[in-house]
C-alpha cells in the first residue's frame, strides 16, 4: 500500500504512469478496465423472502405458531386469530428494519460525482465521475465535490471542508508538497483530498490515486457491509424465555394428563385440559405487549426530540454503559466562534457574553462589551481583511449569518456583536487591494481607503469613534495570520493608544499569550495594521507586509453546547462513561472534554490517544487501556469502529453518537447507534437506531430514560403475567394429587389467560417511571430477564395464589355446594387484578405509587372485573364457561380471599423497606 503523502509530484506520477497532461484515451480505457468503474459496489444481501422467512424462526414465534396450532384444534379459534395477528405484526416490524440497511449503501452512493473535469491528453473535458480511473488528472474548484481519492498537484489556496469523513470543523488547507511523516491520521495528510468531501475556496489540480471501492468513502462502504446485525438485548431475552417456555409448556401438558387420566378422568378431555394450561403457561400477549411498549415508548421520544429507526433501540438504551461521541456539532456547536480577545495590556473573555446573548445575532443588538479603541482596532481588521460576509438568516427571521470560510465567520459575527458591522465598515475603508491568503505565508493582507475618520458603531451609546486617533492617512493595510509569522513582519505594538516598539518584553508577552490559547484548544489569529500614505507600487507581500503595528490575538473555538455539560453530569449519576472520538486536534480535544466533564478538570494525567497510536495497537493492546482512555482525536473511521470493538470485548454496551460519513461503520457496529437529524449525513442516518432531531447531546439522557423505563415495565408485565400462570399450573396440577377435580374447564382456563395477558398487562406498559431510574446502573446487557429476584417472585406469588385458589376448591367441593368451581374460577381471576396493582414496583407500595398515577392499569382491572362478573351472571355467558351464579356470599369469599395475594405483596415491601432502612441507619 502506497503512502502518496510522502512523494513528491513527480514521484507520484511515476508510481501511476501518468503525466501532468493527463492519460490518453487508450491509457484511461485499458485502466477502466482493470479498474472497474468509480463508484461503490453493493454485495447481494437475502432475498426480501428469505428476510422474511427468518422473521417466523425466532423461538417465542414458533411457540406462539404451535399455540395457535393447538388453539385451533381444540376449538377456541379467536385466542388462535389474535394469536396469529400478534405473529404477523411481529414479522412485518422484524422486515421492515433489516431491509432499511440497503438505505445506507444508497446514501452513500449519493456522495458520489456525476461529472468531473478531466484532463486527457492535454485536453479539459467533462466526463462523468464513473469512467475515472487511476492516474486521470482533474481540476478542482470552489462548490465541486472531490470525486474520488487524489494526491494535490497544485493548489491556489486551496481548502475542502473534510468534516463528514475527518470530524474536524475547519476547512482544511492543502498544499502540494510531499509530507515527511509516516501512518498520520486523514485529518493531517494535507497534501491528499478525499472522495465525497467538497471544496469551499480555491482551486487545485489532482492526480487520482484510488477510485470505487479503493478510496476511504469506499472502504466505510465495505465496512458497513461487513458488519453484521446483532440481536439486542431484549431479543436475546425473549429467544431464552420462549425456549424455557417451550419445554416448560411440555412437562405441564405431559404431567396434568397423566395425572388425570390416572384420577379417572376421561382422555379426551383430560387431553384438552392438559393441552389448554400449556396454552395458558406460554404468555401469547407478551409479543404484544413489548411491541405496543416500545412503539409508545418511541412515540414519547419523538416528542423529546429522538426518532427511532429500529423499535428494539427503545428498550436497548436501557443497558448502555458507554456513550461514544463524536466531538464536531455533537458535543459542540459545530460553528467557530471568537471567545477572546487579547490586545496589549489586557484579555477580554467573551464565553459568558456570548452565552447570554443567545444564538441569534440581530442589529438591533446591543454590544456585548463596551469597544475601547483597541478593541475596536482589533476586530476592524480582523473584519476588513476578510472574505465572509453577512447576509439574512432564512431559518431565523430577523436574524443574520456568516457565508464563508467558518474563521473568517467567527471573526465578522465577532464584529458584529461589538457593534462593528461589515458593510457599515466598507463605506467607510472600503477594500481597494489585496494580498490574498496564501498556505506558505499563513497570512492575507487588504488595503482599504480611508473615505472617513468618523465610524459609527451599532447600538453603542458612544456612537462613532474617531479613526484619526489611529494615524490612519490615505490608506491603510490589514494584516491578520498565524501568530509567530506576524511578529516576524511587525516592529511596532499598539497600546493604549499610542505605538511602542515591539520589543523582546512586547513579544515575549504575545508569544506567552500565544502559547496559553493553543494549550487550551484555541486557534488563534494575529492582528495588524500600517497606515499608508498612497498605494504602494506593486501591492504584493513585499511591499505590504513589513513595518506593520501589531494590534492584539483574536482567540476562537466550536464552543461546547450549553446543555451538553449537564446532560455528562447525567449520564455519569447513571452510571454511563462518556467519551469523545474525534478528528480534531488533540489539545482541542482535551480542552473540550475538560471543559464538558468527560475529563476532570484536576486530572492532569488525562491521556489522549491518537488516530497514529491506534493505527499501531490491535484490538487486544486497546482492550488492555480503553476503559481509561476518556477522549480519542485524530481518528478515522476504521478506528472507530476498533474503539467500539475494545469496549465491547471489556463487556461494555455501546452507543456511538455521530453526524458524518466517517460515523456510520461505528454507529452500525456499537450496540446502538445515534446519529444527528441536522447536520448528519444521509448514511450516517440509515446506519443509526436512533436519530436526535434536534443534535442535542442531552436528548440521549431523556431516550435512555425511557429505555430503561420500558425495559423495567416490560420485566414487570413478564413478572406478572408468569406468576399468575405459576398460580394457575399450580392450581391445576395439586387438585388432582389431593384426589379433587380438575379445578377449571379448558375454557375457563383460556378465559383467565386472555384477560390477564391483556388489558392489565398492556397498562402495565405504560407505568410511568420510577424516582430512581436515572439513579442506579445500568442493567447487565447480557442478564437474564428473570435476574434481579423475578423467578423468586414468580414462584412465591404464584404458589400463593394457587394455594388460596385450591383452599377454595377444598371449602366448596368439601361444602358440597356446585357452585365451587365458579368460585375457584373467580378466585384466581380477580387475585391476578390483586397482583397487577401489586407489580408496578418492586419497593413501592401502590399507596406510595397513587392509585390514580396508572390510570389505564386502573380501568383495565375495572373492566377486567366487570367482564368477570359478566361471565358469572349473564345467562349465555354461563352456557359457554360452565360457570352458575353465585350468591352474595360465595362472591364475598371468593373476593376475599383473592385479596390475600395483593396484601402479601404489597406487605413484604413494606417488610423490606424497613428492614434496609434499619440497615442504612448509622450504627
Amino acid at each position: 500500500m502506497t503512502d502518496w503523502y510522502t512523494l513528491d509530484r513527480d514521484a507520484v506520477l511515476e508510481r501511476l504512469g501518468t503525466r501532468l497532461d493527463g492519460l490518453t484515451d487508450e491509457e484511461a480505457a485499458e485502466r477502466l478496465q482493470r479498474f472497474g468503474p468509480n463508484q461503490l459496489q453493493e454485495r447481494r444481501g437475502r432475498s426480501p423472502w428469505a428476510v422474511l422467512a427468518a422473521q417466523f424462526t425466532e423461538v417465542m414465534v414458533v411457540v406462539l405458531l404451535v399455540a395457535a396450532i393447538i388453539s385451533f384444534a381444540i376449538g377456541d379459534a379467536t385466542d388462535a386469530v389474535m394469536i396469529l395477528i400478534i405473529v404477523v405484526l411481529n414479522a412485518i416490524l422484524g422486515f421492515t428494519q433489516e431491509y432499511r440497511a440497503e438505505r445506507a449503501m444508497a446514501a452513500l452512493k449519493r456522495l458520489a460525482v456525476p461529472v468531473v473535469k478531466v484532463r486527457r491528453a492535454g485536453q479539459i473535458r467533462e466526463l462523468p465521475a464513473t469512467q475515472l480511473v487511476p492516474g486521470d488528472v482533474i481540476l478542482l474548484e470552489a462548490g465541486a465535490r472531490v470525486p474520488a481519492d487524489v494526491r494535490i498537484l497544485e493548489s491556489v489556496n486551496l481548502r475542502i471542508e473534510e468534516s463528514a469523513l475527518t470530524g474536524e470543523s475547519v476547512p482544511t488547507e492543502k498544499v502540494d508538497r510531499a509530507l515527511v511523516a509516516e501512518n498520520i491520521s486523514l485529518g493531517d495528510q494535507r497534501n491528499m483530498a478525499f472522495m465525497g468531501t467538497t471544496v469551499t475556496y480555491g482551486r487545485g489540480v489532482a492526480v487520482v490515486v484510488k477510485t470505487g471501492m479503493r478510496t476511504e468513502l469506499g472502504h466505510i462502504a465495505d465496512m458497513l457491509q461487513t458488519i453484521g446485525e446483532e440481536k439486542t438485548p431484549l431479543q436475546q431475552r425473549m429467544a431464552e424465555l420462549g425456549k424455557w417456555l417451550a419445554i416448560g409448556a411440555l412437562i405441564i401438558c405431559a404431567i396434568v394428563f397423566a395425572a388425570g387420566v390416572w384420577r379417572g378422568g376421561e382422555i379426551t378431555e383430560m387431553f384438552l385440559t392438559a393441552v389448554s394450561l400449556a396454552v395458558a403457561a406460554v404468555p401469547e400477549g407478551l409479543p404484544a405487549v413489548v411491541t405496543i411498549a416500545l412503539a409508545l415508548g418511541a412515540q414519547r421520544m419523538v416528542r423529546r426530540n429522538a426518532l427511532i429507526r429500529k423499535l428494539p433501540a427503545v428498550e436497548t438504551l436501557g443497558s448502555v454503559t458507554t456513550i461514544c461521541s463524536d466531538k464536531t456539532g455533537t458535543l459542540t456547536e459545530n460553528r467557530m466562534t471568537v471567545t477572546v480577545l487579547d490586545v496589549a495590556g489586557r484579555t477580554v473573555n467573551l464565553v459568558e457574553q456570548l452565552r447570554k446573548a443567545g444564538p441569534v445575532l440581530s442589529p438591533d443588538d446591543a454590544p456585548l462589551a463596551p469597544p475601547d479603541e483597541t478593541l475596536t482596532l482589533l476586530l476592524i481588521g480582523g473584519t476588513l481583511c476578510n472574505d465572509a460576509i453577512l447576509e439574512p438568516d432564512e431559518k431565523r427571521p430577523g436574524g443574520y449569518r456568516a457565508v464563508g470560510d467558518p474563521t473568517e465567520g467567527a471573526l465578522v459575527i465577532a464584529a458584529a456583536r461589538m457593534g462593528l458591522w461589515k458593510a457599515q465598515l466598507e463605506t467607510v475603508l472600503p477594500r481597494v487591494a489585496e494580498v490574498p491568503f496564501t498556505s506558505e505565508r499563513k497570512r492575507m493582507t487588504t488595503i482599504h481607503k480611508v473615505a472617513s475618520h468618523r465610524l459609527q458603531v451599532t447600538g453603542s451609546e458612544q456612537s462613532d469613534q474617531e479613526l484619526a486617533t489611529w494615524n490612519l492617512q490615505h490608506y491603510v493595510a490589514f494584516t491578520k495570520g498565524a501568530v509567530d509569522g506576524m511578529l516576524e513582519i511587525s516592529d511596532r505594538v499598539w497600546v493604549d493608544g499610542r505605538t511602542e516598539p515591539l520589543d523582546d518584553h512586547w513579544r515575549e508577552r504575545i508569544q506567552a499569550a500565544n502559547d496559553q490559547l493553543a494549550a487550551d484548544g484555541v486557534r488563534v489569529l494575529g492582528v495588524a495594521f500600517r497606515p499608508l500614505d498612497t498605494l504602494p507600487e506593486p501591492v504584493n507581500e513585499e511591499t505590504l507586509e513589513r513595518e506593520l503595528i501589531f494590534v492584539g490575538l483574536v482567540g476562537m473555538i466550536d464552543p461546547p453546547r450549553s446543555e451538553v455539560r449537564d446532560a455528562v453530569a447525567k449520564c455519569r449519576t447513571a452510571g454511563i462513561r462518556p467519551v469523545m472520538i474525534t478528528g480534531d486536534h488533540p489539545l482541542t480535544a482535551l480542552h473540550i472534554a475538560r471543559q464538558l466533564g468527560i475529563v476532570a478538570l484536576d486530572d492532569a494525567q488525562a491521556r489522549v490517544i491518537t488516530g497514529q497510536e491506534l493505527a499501531e495497537m490491535t484490538v487486544d493492546d486497546l482492550e488492555a487501556v480503553v476503559e481509561d482512555v476518556a477522549v480519542y482525536a485524530r481518528v478515522s473511521p476504521a478506528h472507530k469502529v476498533k474503539i467500539v470493538e475494545a469496549l465491547k470485548h471489556r463487556g461494555h454496551f455501546v452507543a456511538m453518537t455521530g453526524d458524518g460519513v466517517n460515523d456510520a461503520p461505528a454507529l452500525k457496529r456499537a450496540d446502538i447507534g445515534v446519529a444527528m437529524g441536522i447536520t448528519g449525513t444521509d448514511v450516517s442516518k440509515e446506519a443509526a437506531d436512533m436519530i436526535l432531531l434536534d443534535d442535542n447531546f442531552a436528548t440521549i439522557v431523556a431516550a435512555i430514560e425511557e429505555g430503561r423505563t420500558i425495559y423495567d415495565n416490560i420485566r414487570k408485565f413478564v413478572r406478572y403475567t408468569m406468576s399468575s400462570n405459576v398460580g394457575e399450573i399450580i392450581v391445576m396440577l395439586l387438585a388432582p394429587l389431593l384426589g379433587l377435580p380438575i379445578p377449571l374447564t379448558p375454557l375457563q382456563i383460556l378465559w383467565v389467560n386472555l384477560v390477564t395477558d391483556g388489558l392489565p398487562g398492556l397498562a402495565l406498559g405504560v407505568e410511568p417511571a420510577e424516582p430512581d431510574t436515572m439513579r442506579r446502573p445500568p442493567h447487565p446487557p447480557n442478564e437474564s430477564i428473570l435476574a434481579r429476584g423475578m423467578w423468586q417472585y414468580m414462584l412465591w406469588i404464584g404458589i400463593l395464589m394457587g394455594l388460596v385458589s385450591l383452599s377454595v376448591e377444598i371449602w366448596g367441593y368439601g361444602k358440597g355446594s356446585g357452585a365451587w368451581r365458579t368460585m375457584v374460577f373467580t378466585t384466581l381471576c380477580l387475585a391476578q387484578m390483586g397482583n397487577a396493582l401489586a407489580v408496578r414496583s418492586e419497593r413501592r407500595t401502590l399507596l406510595a405509587l397513587g392509585l390514580f398515577s396508572n390510570r389505564p392499569l386502573l380501568g383495565a382491572v375495572l373492566l377486567t372485573v366487570v367482564l368477570q362478573v359478566a361471565v358469572i351472571y349473564v345467562p349465555f355467558l354461563q352456557v359457554i364457561f360452565r360457570t352458575v351464579a353465585l350468591t352474595p356470599a360465595q362472591l364475598g369469599i371468593s373476593l376475599a380471599m383473592s385479596t390475600v395475594v395483593f396484601f402479601a405483596a404489597e406487605g413484604v415491601k413494606l417488610v423490606r423497606a424497613r428492614v434496609n432502612g434499619r440497615r442504612t441507619q448509622p450504627s
